[in-house]
């Protein structure tokens, strides 16, 4: 495991899960630390402020990291929280930037309810977790790069899908969507789809697993609201193969520079 997933990792287990909040934070991070998750201000302060009072309120907190992975100067995680023994079940996805001394100087998440049950019988979290092919990482990154802009993004034409998403395998964790990739196609290429990607922020990969956090919008008859939007891919022979996604509202007036 290099260093930056290391501290990645033990911000959230000593820092979170064991509540040595202030201890980690101050270990872990560097002479800035930019936040970009709802509700916690700028700075190790800011981080100590909301982590103090969610300690208190949440005196039971298992935390499981579920995948994680470096990519240059960036970390992904996707974590798992039971919270005061059944009370919320989270599940939380972050990308980490680094210093030069891998002290983590930026944090992005997006966070959901855990879903115990999808439509084909998966959970938000099960299914492959090993990583392999790491001479593909680049090559795998393009393919998620090409299969959002190409087919998910406004403008894009989501009849492409088929270039990019495998038609034989595709396990779905999104909480709505059945497994195969007709039944992704499908909801793709409906007339005048809600949800509809606009811009990659972040893309972070590792060998058969890519993660990405998009600004996206869901604009219907009743709703017109910005989101940001994780997805984690699992690529086989150069088509995507599993799908795991976490969205999350962007506040109106958030307490730090915003969700991107």
């Amino acid at each position: 495991m290099g260093q930056k997933l290391e501290n990645a990792k033990n911000l959230y287990l000593e820092g979170i899960r064991d509540g040595n909040y202030k201890e980690a934070v101050y270990k872990y991070t560097g002479d800035r630390y930019t936040q970009h998750s709802t509700g916690v201000k700028d700075g190790q302060e800011g981080f100590i402020e909301f982590f103090g009072d969610f300690v208190k309120r949440c005196p039971k907190r298992d935390i499981q990291i579920i995948r994680g992975w470096e990519d240059g100067n960036k970390v992904f995680l996707q974590a798992y929280q039971n919270i005061n023994e059944g009370e919320a079940e989270w599940i939380t996805t972050d990308f980490f930037d680094y210093d030069e001394n891998d002290k983590i100087v930026e944090h992005w998440d997006v966070i959901s309810a855990y879903v115990p049950k999808t439509p084909s019988g998966h959970t938000s979290i099960d299914g492959a977790t090993e990583i392999t092919d790491l001479d593909k990482t680049e090559e795998n990154k393009k393919l998620v790069e090409n299969l959002i802009k190409d087919a998910l993004m406004s403008g894009g034409d989501p009849s492409k899908l088929g270039q990019y998403i495998s038609t034989e395998t595709y396990i779905q964790h999104n909480k709505d969507v059945a497994d195969g990739f007709q039944h992704f196609y499908d909801l793709a290429n409906a007339p005048n789809p809600p949800l509809r990607y606009e811009e990659i922020v972040l893309l972070v990969g590792k060998g058969n697993f890519v993660s990405t956090l998009c600004k996206a919008r869901w604009k219907d008859d009743k709703i017109d609201q910005e989101y940001a939007q994780v997805d984690i891919f699992r690529i086989e022979k150069g088509k995507v193969v599993e799908h795991w996604d976490n969205v999350e509202p962007v506040p109106d007036n958030p307490v730090n520079g915003g969700k991107f």
